[in-house]
C-alpha cells in the first residue's frame, strides 16, 4: 500500500467523521457527545466482532486441513512469504464465485471463499485471489474498512433522527422541512459514498501487494475475469449488503458510469488493466 493511499483513507476518514459530528451538531451539544459515544461504542463492537459478523453474514463454516488439503497449502505457503500467521479458514455455501478476508490484526484473521469459487479457479488463480485477501489482512485494511462502516451507519442513524425528531436551534421556529429532508437523504449518501472510496483505494493496494506476493500479476487478473464471467450466471448475493465490500469482487455489482459511485468495488476491467502494467509494463 503506497503512503498516497495512507493519505487518501486518512482524510476520507476524517470528513466521515466531521460529517458524523456535523449531524449531531443539530442536537446541540448534547447531540455531539451521542454522536462520539455511539461512534465509540460501535467501532469497539466492530473491532473486537469484525470476523465473527461478517463470517456469520456469509454464513460460513470452519473447514478442516483434511477436508481441504490444497486450500490450506495454498493459504499456508502465502501466508509464509508474507510474514503472517495462518489465518483461520472457511468456507461459504453460495454458489456465486467469491472470497473475503476479515479480523481485526493478522493474529485475529480469517479467510473465505465461496463454494462456486473453487470449481471454477485453477490452482494458480486460486492462489492470485488468497494472495489477495492475505494482503488485505498483512495491510490491517480490514479495520479501517470496518471503523468506516460503522461511523457511517451512525451518520445514518443521526441523520434520520435528526430528520423525524428535529431538536436544537430552530426548533422553536419549526425548523426547516427542506434543511432536514436534505440532511436525511444525503447524510447518508455521503457516508456511503466515503466508505466506496475507501474500500475502491483498498483493493487496488491488495491487487498489487498481492501480485508482488505471487510473483505473478496475470494469475488474479485471470481469476478476476473468470469471477466476473461466472457471476452473471449465479443466482444473487444473499449476504448482508454491509459486508459487500469485504469481497474480492462486489456480490452486487454496481454498474458503469454515474452507478459506479455506489459500487463497492473498481470495475473489472480496470483492475485487470493494473495487473497487466504491473506483469508487462505500461502500454506504449
Amino acid at each position: 500500500m503506497t503512503r498516497r493511499n495512507y493519505l487518501k483513507t486518512t482524510l476520507l476518514l476524517a470528513g466521515l467523521s466531521g460529517l458524523l459530528l456535523l449531524i449531531g451538531s443539530r442536537f446541540g451539544t448534547v447531540g455531539v457527545t451521542i454522536a462520539l459515544v455511539a461512534a465509540i461504542a460501535m467501532n469497539g463492537i466492530a473491532y473486537f466482532y469484525s470476523d465473527k459478523i461478517a463470517i456469520r453474514a456469509a454464513g460460513a463454516v470452519p473447514v478442516t486441513e483434511a477436508e481441504f488439503p490444497e486450500l490450506y497449502r495454498i493459504v499456508r505457503g502465502l501466508a509464509d512469504r508474507a510474514g503472517i500467521p495462518m489465518p483461520r479458514l472457511y468456507v461459504s455455501p453460495s454458489p456465486q464465485p467469491n472470497a473475503f478476508a476479515t479480523g481485526r490484526n493478522p493474529e485475529h484473521a480469517a479467510v473465505a471463499v465461496t463454494q462456486g469459487i473453487l470449481p471454477i479457479l485453477d490452482r494458480r488463480e486460486l492462489e492470485g485471489v488468497l494472495a489477495h485477501e492475505l494482503s488485505h489482512v498483512q495491510n490491517r485494511d480490514i479495520l479501517i474498512s470496518s471503523v468506516a462502516a460503522t461511523i457511517g451507519a451512525v451518520i445514518t442513524w443521526l441523520a434520520y433522527l435528526a430528520y423525524f425528531m428535529p431538536l436544537g436551534g430552530d426548533d422553536d421556529d419549526g425548523g426547516n422541512p427542506f434543511a432536514g429532508l436534505l440532511m436525511v437523504i444525503l447524510a447518508p449518501l455521503a457516508a456511503g459514498l466515503i466508505q466506496m472510496a475507501i474500500s475502491r483505494s483498498r483493493e487496488f493496494g491488495a491487487d498489487s501487494t498481492g501480485a508482488q506476493l505471487t510473483a505473478d500479476p496475470m494469475a488474479l487478473a485471470s481469476a478476476l475475469r473468470k469471477i466476473e464471467a461466472y457471476a452473471r450466471g449465479t443466482p444473487p448475493a444473499t449476504t448482508n449488503p454491509s459486508t459487500a465490500h469485504l469481497f474480492i469482487s462486489n456480490p452486487f455489482k454496481g454498474g458503469a458510469g454515474v452507478a459506479n459511485l455506489f459500487s463497492t468495488h473498481p470495475s473489472t476491467a480496470e483492475r485487470v488493466e493494473r495487473l497487466e502494467r504491473m506483469a508487462y509494463g505500461p502500454r506504449v
